[in-house]
């Protein structure tokens, strides 16, 4: 057998390399899309109150399948997994699903969808997520269905609204046994002028700043309420330390809030916590640990109640109200 040159046998090699390359392009390689799965697109309807340790064990759990660190190497498990637990508002699921989505990490990439969920890390103070999301810019559209309220969230409710300055008459747990008599005194009195239950006021206020006047946040939130300096503002508190302008000050703001959202009170103690513009981009409780636990750990306070009457002459309601009963209807532009 005759010998074959050498750079003959490398020009054959490469053009067989270069078929085979040409082959492959032609080929459809099928892709992963987050959308497509069972789980990120529409988790699971939870069996019951999902806890901060579980929505922990879903995230290890998705590192490890996405690693495969003790178990097999599975990036569709993982983002399933990840989803379930940014739902909750897990940051650091948030920002390594859409690290996965960015790189294309064994899914479908989409900017958009990461671009929401590094958002919601950003909102929740991830340096690193703050970093992505410079370079990506605002999020566009509707959040994505891993950042969606879960669906054992209880649906917005309406409430009938009640004459204004008329005192509310609804059943009151008694108020938190570390509260000051002269606090309590003082919201008895004064919340039915802003339509308010007086245990509503006590509950918030000892979840705020547990009756410290002079409480202080690494928001700059302060006193009882905890007013940021905006808020205040907004409502004409000119001294945020004086416990009588700050209490009425936080009244002020929950009276426009119930107003804003119709009385739920999900979504009012959600927006007095992030503010009703995350509410409204997020449809619902936003996807922070903070703000969903605060808002369960209130409710809780006041006996379960989820509803509360409120003045409509207070402000117009929010545009998405219609879109969070009605998901079908088209969002506002």
């Amino acid at each position: 057998m005759p010998a074959v040159p050498l750079f003959a046998l490398l020009s054959r090699r490469l053009a067989w390399f270069l078929l085979l390359l040409c082959g492959l392009a032609g080929a459809q390689v099928p892709t992963l899309s987050l959308e497509s799965l069972p789980r990120p697109a529409t988790p699971p309807r939870e069996a019951g109150p999902v806890v901060p340790s579980q929505v922990l064990r879903w995230r290890q759990e998705a590192e490890r399948y996405e690693h495969g660190d003790g178990l097999p190497r599975d990036p569709v498990q993982a983002a399933q997994l990840y989803c379930r637990a940014a739902r909750y508002g897990d940051a650091v699921a948030q920002y390594n699903l859409a690290w996965m989505l960015t790189n294309a990490r064994g899914i479908a990439r989409d900017d958009a969808q990461a671009a929401h969920l590094f958002s919601a890390a950003a909102e929740q103070g991830m340096t690193q997520a703050q970093n992505m999301l410079a370079s990506m810019g605002t999020p566009q559209g509707a959040p994505p269905a891993c950042l969606k309220p879960p669906d054992a969230d209880p649906a917005p409710v309406i409430a009938a609204a009640t004459p204004a300055r008329k005192p509310v008459a609804l059943p009151a747990p008694p108020p938190p046994a570390n509260a000051p008599p002269t606090i309590v005194r003082f919201v008895s009195l004064v919340a039915p002028d802003y339509q308010l239950a007086p245990h509503l006021v006590l509950a918030v206020m000892a979840t705020e700043s547990n009756f410290d006047p002079l409480a202080l946040s690494p928001k700059n939130a302060q006193g009882l309420m905890q007013l940021i300096p905006d808020t205040a503002a907004r409502f004409k508190v000119r001294n945020p330390t004086d416990p009588a302008q700050n209490i009425r000050g936080g009244m002020a703001y929950l009276r426009w809030l119930l107003a804003y959202f119709e009385g739920d009170l999900s979504l009012a103690l959600a927006a007095y916590n992030a503010g009703e513009r995350a509410v409204d981009r997020y449809r619902g409780v936003p996807p922070y640990a903070e703000t969903r636990m605060y808002v369960r750990r209130i409710i809780a306070a006041i006996g379960g109640q989820r509803s509360h009457p409120f003045d409509p002459t207070v402000t117009a309601p929010s545009a998405m109200l219609a879109l969070l009963r009605d998901p079908a209807r088209p969002a506002p532009r």
